[in-house]
Formats: structure tokens, C-alpha cells, sequence
């Protein structure tokens, strides 16, 4: 009886989501466009060159060469192994949720465990720094500075999430010590073991990241269709629809947020707390991308909650040395 009564709620949402498509057609072809000229402009462009090179890098042992490099640094600070460290530099630079990607090809590969990627996710949640400096600062916000506190708010707080839980699941490295000569033969001798032609570690590499791409402009859409019709059913005032967009979709969040009329300091904190949280479009191409594995979700959803409260009240006490 209980099943039956899920597959009738569950088809009855459906058709209404259909018929509210149908409806709003004009809207949500609009939303449609928006999110493909969101990801055409913005996350293709950024993400599509890391994630090809960070394929190519993995094949030819970059992972051991900065494990072996890193792993003192990376066992004393948040014990993990040093092929921790890969993560967080690509994510740093490249932006979630490419972490969730790396942390995948790392765990596929038995360079770690579950309970090492579960752990990993937790703190190498980062915004694409180009995101932050150029898209919300530039065009949401209209101010440098503004982009500069985020970007320390948002990274830092990574970093003191990392220390909180540094003894959750932590690993056992035997041998701590610096060696860039060791770090040279671990990755000289998975680059020996290779036997993937460049050809095919190139078209791999291409393959593949088109695959998860077209998975995030899929995710993408659908959460701004869903916002969408929500907005049309309900009324709401600008700040609580901002609101949803937001723990929707981030950048439709942080583009609404942008036209409500509050202080420049209340935007940015919820500017802040939206990006830390990911909104849950991202957090869908997360579990999409884990699919198959068994790193756990959970831990990541209660610490992007901790992030976007951290990083919040970070910004909250900053804005006034930062902004002038």
C-alpha cells in the first residue's frame, strides 16, 4: 500500500511539473537559455582545460610525485595521505565540483579509500577563484574588494573545516619525511606502468570530460526549472525568493540576490554563504559523480553547512577592514 501510494505521489509531481512546463513554456524556455549561456560562457570555459590536464596529469603519476611531496604537510595538518594534496590544489584552482571528480579518478584507481574521500570532500569544496573575482564581484556585485574578502572567506574556511575534522577516519603514513627525489621515482614509476597509449590517454581524457560536463549543464537546468516553477506558483518577496534560488541553484541565487534592495554587506554574506553551500544543483552533480562508489554524502552536506555558517560570519566581521 505504501509503495503504491509513493508511485502515485511520485507520477502525480511529475505531471504537474510537466503541465506547469507547458504552461510557463515562454519562462522556462528563458531558464533554459540562461543555464546554457551560464555553463557555454562560464563553466565550460573553466572547467573543460582542468579537467582534460588533470586526467593527462594522472596518468603520467602526478598524483605520487605530489603525494610523495606533500605528504608531510598533508598528514600533520589534516592527516591524509599526500595524494590528498592533488585534490585540493586542482580543486583550488579549478572549482567544485571538479574535486568530487578528482577524488573519484584517485579512489577508481586505489590511491585511496572511501573513508579517505568521504573525508576529502569535506574540505576541498572550492569556488572557482575566476568565478568569484570576475563574475560575482564584477558583474553581481560591481566591486573588487568585495570579490577579494569572498575568496579569502570561502578558501579559508575550507582550510579550517580540514583542522576540525582532522581526526575523522585519519590515515596512517609510516614515513613523513620530505624526499623530492622519492617524489621524482613514484612518479617515473607509474608513468613506466602506464600502458595506455597518449592517443588513447588523450581521448580518454577529452571523453570523459565532455561526459561530466553535459552532466552539469543537465543538473544545472533542471534545478532552475524547478526554481523557476516554484516562482511562478508562489508569490514570494525578492529576498526569500533569492533565497530559494540560492539553495536551488547558486548562481541563479546569486543573481537575484544581487537586484534585492539591501546593504552591499548583506549581499555579500549571502553571496558567501550560497558559494560555500554549493547549492543543491552542485550538490547532485556531487553524488552523480560518486555514483558507484562508497563515499558517503553525508558528511559532505553537514560540512558545506558549516562552511557557508563559517564563511559567513566571517565576512560579517571583515567587510569593514576589506570595504571601504
Amino acid at each position: 500500500m505504501k509503495k503504491n501510494l509513493a508511485s502515485i505521489l511520485i507520477m502525480g509531481l511529475l505531471i504537474f511539473i510537466t503541465t506547469q512546463i507547458l504552461i510557463s513554456s515562454h519562462k522556462i524556455l528563458d531558464t533554459v537559455g540562461f543555464s546554457f549561456n551560464v555553463w557555454k560562457s562560464s563553466i565550460f570555459p573553466s572547467l573543460f582545460p582542468f579537467f582534460v590536464i588533470s586526467e593527462i596529469l594522472i596518468n603520467f603519476g602526478f598524483v605520487e610525485f605530489v603525494g610523495e611531496l606533500f605528504k608531510p604537510i598533508m598528514s600533520k595538518l589534516f592527516k591524509v595521505s599526500g595524494a590528498s594534496a592533488y585534490v585540493l590544489i586542482m580543486g583550488m584552482v579549478s572549482g567544485f565540483p571538479s574535486s568530487a571528480k578528482y577524488v573519484r579518478e584517485l579512489y577508481n584507481q586505489g590511491i585511496i579509500n572511501e573513508k579517505e574521500g568521504s573525508k576529502l570532500l569535506m574540505f576541498s569544496h572550492f569556488s572557482n577563484p575566476l568565478f568569484i573575482l570576475g563574475t560575482i564581484s564584477g558583474i553581481f556585485l560591481n566591486n573588487s574588494k568585495v570579490g577579494l574578502l569572498i575568496l579569502f572567506c570561502h578558501y579559508i574556511t575550507n582550510f579550517i573545516i580540514g583542522m576540525l575534522f582532522r581526526n575523522y577516519c585519519p590515515s596512517k603514513n609510516e614515513n613523513t619525511k620530505f624526499s623530492l627525489k622519492n617524489s621524482i621515482q613514484e612518479m617515473t614509476k607509474h608513468r613506466m606502468h602506464n600502458n595506455k597509449s597518449i592517443g588513447q590517454i588523450i581521448s580518454d581524457s577529452i571523453n570523459n570530460s565532455i561526459n561530466t560536463l553535459l552532466l552539469i549543464l543537465g543538473t544545472i537546468t533542471t534545478f532552475l526549472i524547478i526554481t523557476t516553477i516554484i516562482g511562478e506558483i508562489i508569490n514570494l518577496p525578492p529576498i526569500l525568493q533569492s533565497f530559494i534560488n540560492g539553495i536551488f541553484e547558486m548562481t541563479q541565487g546569486l543573481k537575484y540576490i544581487s537586484l534585492v534592495n539591501i546593504s552591499l554587506k548583506i549581499k555579500t554574506v549571502i553571496s558567501t554563504m550560497f558559494i560555500s553551500f554549493g547549492g543543491l544543483s552542485v550538490h547532485m552533480q556531487i553524488i552523480s559523480m560518486l555514483n558507484g562508489t562508497k563515499i558517503k554524502y553525508i558528511p559532505f552536506l553537514l560540512s558545506r553547512i558549516l562552511h557557508a555558517t563559517i564563511a559567513g560570519i566571517l565576512v560579517f566581521i571583515l567587510f569593514n577592514y576589506f570595504v571601504v
